[in-house]
């Protein structure tokens, strides 16, 4: 299981290419592609997975009675190439780009990155569009201590021009890249995955955040202890804020979850359907810093290695209530899996996730879930092995539960 995540990681440069890897995991495992643009005709109890614009997907388990979903995304923090990206600049050429989600820019700096995304290229009947990685690295060089003396007393990078990586000598281009109509494409970590610590309990790797949850959410749906309608949805574009057609904001979960509810053979109001469902909005956390414990809640501060992380917040960042923590709570006790709590301290803006921004198209009680890591949105972050195990064997028991939220509290086997 480990090695399979690790090549996750590793080969899923963006979401696209995410999105493609899962396609492969699930043709796999016996899930049928379904196209949204045809009618669809759903048998109770197949397996079914649609993807939207190549960098999202939902693939779900036919079944009866209320759903139980898993929702994360695909999308990482890295550089993103702007139009006419090559530009000469005295003796080399450099990549114009600019910033994709919230990264610890420090981190890009002089570490091999890889060009990858999919490009548009001309068809017989239009356009058909293609993913690339590039067969090369670039690098985004630091200046030197020499021309900078003050770097270690605060480094501000400037977004238009420290960030250029450097793409070759003289003039270069992107060769196939821009051979086409156009392109998405990124420059993101090419680190392979690695251990560390003195017993190897550590995994370092570029896009631990949020790539994790989608793979351990692929494997809790391929569990066949699964029971009823469960589906996993994972969207492009939480870093910049999900408000795009393939992100949560859009209507991509609402649409499937309505074809799923009028399906011949497992026909049920929708409406009743989502007030007795459940969502798990999982996304990771952040674990106590060992060189700054400080930056944590007094009493809320999740290790590494101490299981899945449920996250709160009283201004509404995540979703958890007291109901679906003790819903979870009840279901991870039941299966003997590790599980934590956090909050951010009071005095501290708080991150947020697809959770609450999937609600206002498909309103269904929900938690938020994650793994407890370090340098969250650098160019390589760092997790516990151990409680990547827990996460998965949490979210199987999640699947594998009879869970029917009621009014005045929830059933739960």
């Amino acid at each position: 299981m480990i090695e399979q995540l690790k090549s996750f990681l590793k080969t899923s440069y963006t979401a696209y290419h995410a999105t493609e890897n899962a396609k492969a995991f699930l043709l796999g495992h016996g899930f049928l592609p379904l196209d949204e643009g045809k009618e669809w005709a759903l048998e109770r109890g197949k397996k079914y997975f649609v993807t939207r614009n190549g960098s999202s997907f939902i693939a779900f388990r036919c079944g009866e009675g209320p759903f139980k979903i898993i929702a994360s995304h695909t999308d990482s923090p890295c550089l993103k190439l702007k139009e006419h990206a090559a530009q000469e600049s005295g003796p080399y050429t450099r990549l114009n780009v600019e910033e994709y989600g919230g990264c610890i820019l420090y981190s890009f700096f002089d570490r091999p990155l890889r060009l990858a995304g999919r490009v548009m290229k001309s068809a017989e009947k239009g356009v058909k569009t293609e993913l690339y990685v590039s067969d090369f690295c670039v690098t985004v060089p630091s200046l030197a201590v020499h021309m900078n003396r003050d770097v270690n007393d605060g480094f501000k990078p400037d977004r238009q021009n420290d960030l250029e990586p450097l793409l070759g000598l003289g003039k270069a281009d992107l060769g196939a890249a821009t051979d086409g109509l156009g392109y998405d494409l990124y420059a993101v970590p090419d680190v392979k995955p690695y251990e560390s610590g003195a017993n190897n309990e550590f995994l370092s790797s570029p896009r631990i955040d949020n790539l994790t949850s989608v793979f351990g959410s692929l494997l809790a749906l391929a569990d066949e202890r699964c029971t009823g309608n469960c589906l996993v949805a994972c969207f492009d574009n939480e870093e910049i804020g999900s408000r795009t057609r393939q992100g949560a904001a859009g209507d991509f979960l609402k649409s499937v979850l309505s074809r799923i509810s009028a399906a011949e053979n497992v026909r049920g109001d929708l409406s009743v359907l989502l007030s007795q469902s459940f969502l798990v909005s999982l996304d990771n956390a952040h674990a106590v810093h060992p060189n700054r414990p400080e930056k944590c809640d007094p009493t809320n501060r999740p290790a590494m290695g101490g299981g899945i992380v449920i996250k709160g917040h009283a201004g509404g960042a995540y979703t958890t209530d007291g109901l679906t923590s003790a819903v979870i709570k009840k279901i991870f006790t039941g299966a003997g899996v590790k599980f934590q709590t956090f909050y951010n301290r009071s005095d501290m803006r708080s991150g947020s996730t697809l959770g609450a921004i999937s609600l206002s198209q498909a309103s269904i009680p929900s938690v938020d879930l994650g793994l407890a890591q370090l340098a969250m949105h650098s160019a390589v972050e760092t997790m516990a092995l151990s409680d990547f195990e827990e996460l998965v064997k949490g979210l199987k028991a999640v699947f594998a539960s009879r869970i029917v939220i009621r009014s005045d509290g929830a059933e739960v086997e």
